[in-house]
């Protein structure tokens, strides 16, 4: 698949087929994740891979009832690593490593595409029940979830800003 049809061709998908993703096509997916770019090469990013149903309704609770979440056979839990990008000092801790895990994911989830997968990059999750339910450590903050899986069906292109209203010359 050439980039652009990988760029273009990539939606989100929010319901999934029953049938399970290989472990190797989800490890691939995290290496292509890490070949982001990071502020110094910190790779400031940690990656929770759930598959058990009880910790994806968890998940799906923090979610504020997506259920997508529950019912997809993989969700990947996204999070910031503060430790590692500590001596950035605070716009290290609040912007780097945020943007560290952006880029993670879209790699991650156009490689999921290609390989014929569906993907949902999801924000909107209460942080405190994401890290009680994964147990992370307080160094990590759980930044997004993005649920995998065999589309069950066609997902919709969503219409896009026209470029000369996004796209500024020199000056806004």
């Amino acid at each position: 698949m050439e980039v652009e049809e990988c760029l273009e061709g990539r939606t989100s998908t929010r319901v999934f087929r029953t049938d399970p993703v290989e472990d190797a096509i989800i490890d691939e997916a995290l290496r292509m994740a890490n070949l982001a770019p990071s502020a110094g090469n910190l790779q400031a990013r940690d990656f929770v891979v759930v598959r058990n149903v009880h910790t994806k309704k968890a998940l799906r609770d923090a979610a504020y009832g997506q259920d997508f979440i529950k019912t997809a056979p993989v969700v990947i839990v996204c999070c910031a690593n503060l430790e590692r990008i500590g001596h950035y000092g605070e716009r290290g801790t609040t912007l780097y490593c945020l943007q560290d895990v952006a880029a993670a994911i879209e790699n991650m989830c156009l490689f999921l595409h290609s390989k014929g997968l569906g993907s949902v990059w999801v924000g909107a999750f209460d942080e405190n029940k994401a890290r009680a339910a994964l147990e992370l450590p307080d160094h990590a903050r759980p930044v997004a979830m993005v649920a995998v899986g065999h589309p069950a069906e066609k997902s919709v292109r969503r219409r896009r800003l026209p470029l000369e209203q996004i796209i500024h010359r020199e000056k806004w």
